[in-house]
């Protein structure tokens, strides 16, 4: 964006540029970060941040855990459970009995693109709930109990 251009409005031209970036490229997942709208378009986090608000009130991005933004494809499922929901169901999906050894949080975070920092306060959630056993550091956390899938009606 040229310097002496108004920064009235800023944010939508940034948020229609990330709009069409995505309806370009339908492998496009994970945004860039707020620091790379940042550099690339020369503005201020605010007004990225701004940028990101209106794609997800327009229902084409959403925030993930670990502060980043992905794109929202039309009639692909998204799990929109909390993360420390999503990783208790490892254990159930994969058929781990009590005493198992659990994945690591690096293949956690991998597995589900959020930061290992963030894995592991899920982690410290499902150890809180007695579902894990923590290994201490270094050690393998296992599992402790298996949770039990409750029924919607």
């Amino acid at each position: 964006m040229p310097e002496h251009a108004s920064p009235r409005g800023t944010f939508l031209k940034v948020a229609d540029a990330l709009k069409t970036q995505i309806e370009a490229d339908p492998d496009m997942v994970e945004l860039p970060s707020a620091a790379d709208l940042m550099r690339d378009y020369k503005i201020s986090r605010g007004v990225a941040l701004r940028a990101f608000a209106v794609l997800q009130h327009t229902g084409v991005a959403e925030r993930v855990p670990g502060g980043r933004w992905r794109a929202i494809r039309a009639g692909e499922p998204a799990d929109r459970r909390p993360l420390d929901e999503r990783i208790a169901a490892v254990i159930t999906d994969e058929g781990l009995e009590a005493g198992a050894a659990f994945p690591s949080a690096s293949v956690l975070a991998a597995r589900f693109g959020v930061s290992r920092p963030t894995v592991t306060k899920a982690l410290d959630k499902l150890e809180a709930a007695g579902v894990l056993a923590s290994g201490g550091q270094g050690k393998v956390r296992t599992v402790r109990a298996v949770p039990i899938r409750e029924e919607r009606s």
